[in-house]
């Protein structure tokens, strides 16, 4: 979009002497045509660009020129990086911080781009919840969301089957997936980092106590690994199934997607009627049973007896319905 490249070129050129023709097209990915109208439309916007013409020419900011956001504050700081996620910073208690900041850096812009925040949020929406689930915001997610923004300890209380635990932590972040919200946290005195669904939590005490954050700490790299770990943790059985050319293509969208390409990925050669035999890992029996189902005749059980078995029951039943 023009506005946001107009900007990355007044940034450019605050950060840089001089830049030539070239240098912006290739930093922009446009045409030099193209800075050249862009540079027109800065300085009739107010922007002092100076064009140095001859060999060793470019474009430059006169006059010590600088863009400034001014009177941001650290939490209009911070929420103005997650505005783009509405839903999730309503219900960390953020949207007026992030509301306040959206208006200090439209008052920043010169005047042709104020209005780039309305046309990017008429053209770009991230809804986080999955389809057909009731998202249902946790009471306590607003006191935890502050001890994550300034580092203090908490004590919280969560349902643990039929008991109810207590555990000090140092609260690094949270991760909103599929509309449930977790914290990830390191147990006080312990050192190890462990992940609670913030659902569960039925008391949480946030006093003044600050922890040092670990700076090695990688808050997108821990939940890819946890959740990994947690979705292979799930698949404690395994099957074996003779799937068609087209069930193979339908495959990673029935059960766990890693599950399918990794027995794909191991399976052997097709055989005459191109169909794959493969060892799937699954959750259990009896969800294989429910995924599987869904391809229908794309898929024969081979292993093990008790789940073929009832596929062939399965396949009785569904004949007496469909017969005559």
């Amino acid at each position: 979009m023009r506005a946001a490249r107009l900007i990355k070129m007044v940034l450019l050129l605050q950060s840089r002497p001089s830049m030539t023709a070239a240098e912006l097209a290739r930093e922009l990915e446009v045409s030099e045509r193209t800075v050249t109208r862009d540079a027109q439309a800065l300085s009739e916007a107010g922007v002092p660009v100076y064009a140095d013409r001859g060999r060793a020419g470019g474009y430059r900011l006169i006059g010590g020129y600088r863009t400034r956001l001014t009177g941001l504050g650290r939490s209009e700081a911070e929420a103005l990086f997650l505005s783009g996620v509405p839903g999730a910073l309503r219900e960390m208690g953020l949207e007026d911080a992030a509301s306040a900041a959206r208006l200090k850096v439209s008052a920043a812009l010169m005047p042709s781009l104020r209005d780039a925040s309305r046309t990017a949020t008429q053209r770009f929406h991230l809804d986080a919840p999955n389809w057909f689930k009731e998202p249902k915001t946790p009471e306590l997610l607003p006191a935890v969301a502050d001890a994550v923004w300034d580092d203090r300890r908490i004590v919280a209380r969560y349902r643990r089957g039929e008991s109810e635990v207590e555990r000090e932590l140092e609260p690094y972040g949270l991760v909103l997936k599929a509309g449930v919200w977790y914290l990830c946290a390191r147990v006080a005195g312990h050192g190890t980092y462990r992940v609670y669904r913030i659902d569960r939590y039925t008391a949480v005490d946030t006093g003044d106590e600050r922890f040092e954050r670990d700076g090695e700490f990688d808050l997108p790299g821990f939940w890819e690994e946890r959740a990994e770990q947690f979705a292979r943790s799930l698949l404690r059985a395994e099957v074996m199934v003779r799937v068609s050319p087209g069930g193979v293509r339908r495959l990673p969208y029935t059960v766990d997607p890693q599950s399918a390409r990794e027995a794909l990925e191991s399976a052997g050669a097709p055989d005459e009627q191109g169909w794959v035999t493969l060892t799937l890992p699954v959750e259990s029996e009896e969800v294989a049973h429910t995924q599987l189902s869904a391809l229908g005749p794309e898929v024969e059980v081979l292993a093990p007896r008790e789940l073929r078995e009832r596929f062939a029951g399965d396949a009785i039943r569904l004949a007496a319905l469909y017969r005559g």
